[in-house]
């Protein structure tokens, strides 16, 4: 059996702490024996997780008898941590002892320089400050998690369960995992990566002096649009139009044209009925074959498999009275799963 350390840090995501207690903690060996005993070890003796008080029963010195170290993510991923705490991070990692973050954990593990040269992920909303207080570690926003080996980290809230089962499955082989999944009501490999839950090419306050021309985009990407046309609703130059995206949004015009376009194709993905030809041409793509293709590089999936994931479905909740209504096929998934694409 294997022990599982869960780090218990002041104000902590509740939602991060209770994924790997309960996922590891439910682990069943063929024979019937727990796979891992879990434990929950701080600097404090309590600490406060959204609207509840948690006691923390052991301190940092459990390290010291750990297989693997989790790290959930805190409110604020910002805030300094403890230097005890780092401190005995460090001395984990100098042992040999496994670490995991979820979530925004990955602030931690990259507080303590960690993650230096590393592959890391960590929740989409915060992978750009992410980025820029760790410039040495290497980012990679769009997947459910990495694997570095001795160090994991997982991308946003949901994929902390993506993490703990694929660490099962390294432990314990495919079946143990997937009677975890099973357990969880949960896939053992979901489709695509955390890319296809970002909200994408919406103003900020960063594109404030593109306001204009962005609402403009947003009301006229289903039309044939060309650079010239973008830069004739700005009222200036292609140059001029190309260097104030570049500076301000850090991708071209007609980068961000594709973005609102596959933006609008979610929204009918999960709304409508429409055939994904229909989805292509309305949303103002030349052919589906570009579409799809578009799709793809920037969500990690095709359109039928993020309908497959996004899409409301009758069936999932018990019909209403007197409800006759049949779910119509979602179009089926056409590539196999991606979160393999780790570390």
């Amino acid at each position: 059996m294997l022990t599982a350390v869960v780090l218990a840090l002041p104000d902590v995501i509740a939602f991060d702490m209770a994924t790997p207690i309960d996922t590891f903690g439910r682990v069943r060996l063929p024979d019937g024996r727990p796979g891992y005993n879990v434990i929950v070890a701080g600097h404090e003796r309590s600490v406060q997780a959204g609207p509840l008080r948690l006691a923390v029963d052991n301190g940092l010195e459990a390290f010291s008898r750990a297989d693997l170290i989790i790290v959930p993510g805190r409110e604020d991923p910002t805030v300094s941590t403890s230097p005890d705490v780092i401190g005995a991070l460090q001395a984990a990692a100098a042992r040999g002892t496994r670490l995991a973050s979820i979530c925004v954990g990955a602030f931690t593990l990259a507080e303590a320089g960690l993650l230096d040269d590393l592959n890391a992920t960590t929740h989409w909303l915060a992978a750009d400050e992410f980025a820029r207080r760790f410039p040495r570690v290497r980012v990679d926003a769009d997947v459910l998690y990495t694997d570095n080996g001795r160090v994991l980290t997982s991308a946003g809230a949901a994929s902390g369960l993506d993490l703990c089962l694929h660490i099962v499955q390294r432990d314990y082989g495919a079946a143990v995992a997937a009677d975890s999944a099973r357990l969880a009501v949960a896939p053992l490999h979901r489709p695509g990566g955390q890319a296809q839950y970002i909200v994408r090419n919406r103003p900020t306050q960063r594109t404030s002096t593109l306001g204009t021309t962005l609402a403009w985009i947003e009301a006229n990407a289903h039309r044939d649009l060309s650079l010239d046309d973008l830069a004739a609703a700005a009222g200036t130059s292609v140059r001029t139009l190309t260097r104030r995206f570049t500076e301000e949004i850090g991708q071209s015009p007609m980068r961000w044209v594709a973005g609102v376009r596959i933006r609008h194709a979610q929204e009918l993905l999960e709304m409508s009925d429409h055939t994904i030809d229909r989805v292509a041409a309305q949303v103002g793509f030349p052919s589906t074959s570009n579409f799809r293709a578009q799709f793809v590089d920037l969500l990690g999936v095709t359109p039928g498999a993020y309908r497959d994931v996004f899409r409301p479905r009758a069936s999932d909740a018990a019909p209403a009275s007197g409800s006759g209504e049949n779910r119509r096929a979602a179009e089926p998934a056409t590539t196999p799963a991606a979160t393999s694409r780790v570390g």
